[in-house]
């Protein structure tokens, strides 16, 4: 995992719409959460994909871009978001090029680490969350992060 503090990698991707994904653009617009699961369509990672939608409103008024990643390809990525509705990006990374700048690659090929990140517009991370059980903390400790980013700026 990065550590708090440290630059974060650029991440240059395209997602399940084939819209560019660039990290030097989505933080103009304020700080950015990177979350990275294991599969699309598992109990665990539907849940959490779910719970990052449902706050998604909560999220934005922060003025944070949520973007999703695991190894899964475009079309899955592209199902998986319409059956759940997710108005966020996902992006493939099946050769975990990103899940590696980003230290969440597991060993043995077998996917990324659930951690999700949270980007300051200056690029750096202001938080990182490693739960592979407790799904909700991800969308608590970001809103809570969030908030303190927002009201520091304030």
């Amino acid at each position: 995992m990065l550590a708090i503090g440290t630059h974060a990698p650029l991440l240059n991707a395209k997602d399940h719409h084939g819209k560019e994904v660039r990290s030097e653009e989505l933080l103009g617009k304020g700080p950015l959460v990177v979350y990275f699961y294991p599969k699309d369509f598992t109990p665990g990672c539907t849940r959490e994909a779910c719970m990052f939608r449902d706050a998604y409103a909560d999220l934005d008024g922060h003025g944070a871009t949520i973007v999703g990643i695991s190894m899964d390809d475009d079309a899955s990525h592209q199902r998986f978001a319409e059956r759940y509705h997710l108005p966020f990006s996902l992006v493939a990374d099946p050769k975990f090029a990103v899940a590696r700048a980003w230290g969440v690659a597991r060993p043995l090929g077998l996917g990324a680490w659930r951690v999700t990140y949270v980007v300051d517009r200056t690029g750096v991370i202001r938080g990182a969350f490693h739960h592979e059980i407790s799904m909700s903390k991800h969308v608590s400790e970001v809103r809570d992060l969030l908030e303190q980013l927002k009201s520091r700026a304030a």
